[in-house]
């Protein structure tokens, strides 16, 4: 037989009940507004003593008109039951669902967003329910298209917490962060890029499409797209992506005939003002390749070592001589003043391509030398033909070092090498 208390707490979760039931969706966002404000940092027994043991009736309903009408939570209080009972009643796809709705405020959707932080945090089977819901892509596609730089960085959190605890799925993330970095959202990319660190870390492997991702990036008029870009690109040389990413970066040097063709052809124009702009693109990532390539080399001699047998002298003065895009001039020039100052093989024969005038200019001001040359000298710089390579082989230079740097035991990395050899020894016939 009931207490007169216990009765009296029943009257009232029925009373309350009833008021729920009846009410519309004003009345209900008050009656769930005053319910957080009343019950705030309220453990479960004591929501259950304070319902008298009926606190999931409530629950019911409420989740029930969340996948109706949508309407989300301020405050997130769960407890491990009542986030159970949440999910079992489709609680993630609904929120996954808010997310790809046009007529959902933005507002609402980093609500949703901090819903799934929560059920995130909660353990790594929630995570994996996330995942298996397809939420990944739900998530990634948000990030992309939302228009709130501080919903995006509630995403990025949520994304960063699904990479740890999580080793069945961590993978999907890792996937899915490389699949955002084409998106039309420079926002989306830098928190991308730098999720995509901390994901590299964890998982040790790489994707081979991520080294034509991070290096299309360069291309960014962003700089803080194309700052996190260089510093994914310091971690990734650590890998086995590290011969095709500094492949990569070198063939940047100097814009393919192919890609400045495929710009020009959409120029309809003969302005010189337009096929400039149509150049842009390539140009900054002209630059950033440059800057990328000096960076590099500052912090890993062995890979300043092998950028010079992928003929990195002769690219980076072609890019010296583009009158085109003066920061393109100014990166190479600082990059090249360093691998000469490195290498005496390198500083021969550059001031040997240069000639004694050009040489001194670049060793007075390398960071501005683009402003002191003349057009015949920028013509010497563009059509060079340095090549450094042979006179690294015959002098037995750090082919053993590269064998270090790499290791043995990959066959793939061996041949990437070997490459390099026979090409070498075609040029001495």
């Amino acid at each position: 037989m009931t207490s007169i208390k216990e009765q009296a707490a029943i009257s009232r979760l029925l009373s309350f009940l009833q008021d729920w039931d009846n009410a519309g969706k004003v009345a209900r966002n008050n009656i769930l507004n005053n319910f957080i404000e009343a019950n705030q940092g309220k453990t479960a027994p004591e929501l259950e003593q304070e319902f008298s043991q009926g606190a999931s009736l409530f629950l019911v309903r409420l989740t029930t008109w969340l996948r109706l009408t949508y309407p989300l939570l301020n405050r997130k209080t769960v407890s491990n039951r009542y986030l159970i009972e949440f999910l079992e009643v489709g609680g993630v796809l609904t929120l996954l669902e808010i997310l790809a709705l046009n007529k959902i405020k933005e507002e609402d959707k980093k609500e949703s967003v901090k819903l799934l932080q929560v059920i995130a945090n909660s353990g790594r089977k929630y995570k994996e329910l996330i995942c298996e819901s397809y939420g990944v892509r739900s998530i990634a596609e948000f990030l992309a298209k939302s228009k709130s730089e501080e919903t995006q960085e509630e995403v990025q959190v949520l994304l960063d917490s699904l990479i740890h605890g999580n080793p069945k799925y961590q993978n999907q993330v890792y996937k899915g962060l490389i699949a955002l970095l084409p998106c039309a959202s420079p926002k989306a990319q830098q928190l991308a890029l730098q999720t995509l660190r901390t994901a590299q870390s964890i998982i040790g492997t790489t994707h081979p499409s991520i080294v034509d991702c991070v290096l299309k990036l360069l291309c960014t008029m962003h700089l803080e797209v194309q700052y996190e870009a260089i510093e994914l690109i310091k971690d990734l040389v650590n890998y086995d992506v590290c011969p095709a990413l500094l492949k990569g970066l070198v063939a940047l040097l100097i814009p393919s005939f192919k890609e400045t063709s495929k710009l020009q052809s959409q120029i309809v124009s003969d302005s010189s003002v337009l096929e400039l702009t149509a150049h842009l693109p390539l140009f900054l990532q002209q630059a950033a390749a440059a800057k990328a390539i000096g960076i590099l080399a500052r912090h890993n001699t062995t890979l300043a070592e092998e950028m010079l047998h992928l003929r990195v002298i002769h690219s980076l003065m072609a890019a010296m001589g583009n009158t085109d895009h003066s920061n393109s001039q100014r990166q190479a020039s600082l990059t090249l003043e360093y691998f000469v100052q490195l290498f005496p093989v390198v500083e021969e024969n550059v001031r040997k391509t240069m000639g004694e005038e050009l040489y001194k200019l670049f060793l007075s001001n390398a960071e501005n030398l683009y402003m002191n040359i003349d057009s015949i000298q920028a013509d010497i710089l563009a059509a060079n033909k340095v090549n450094v390579t042979r006179v690294l082989h015959l002098s037995g230079l750090s082919y053993s070092n590269m064998s270090f740097y790499f290791g043995h035991s990959n066959e793939d990395q061996v041949a990437y090498i070997t490459h390099f050899q026979k090409e070498d020894v075609e040029e001495k016939e």
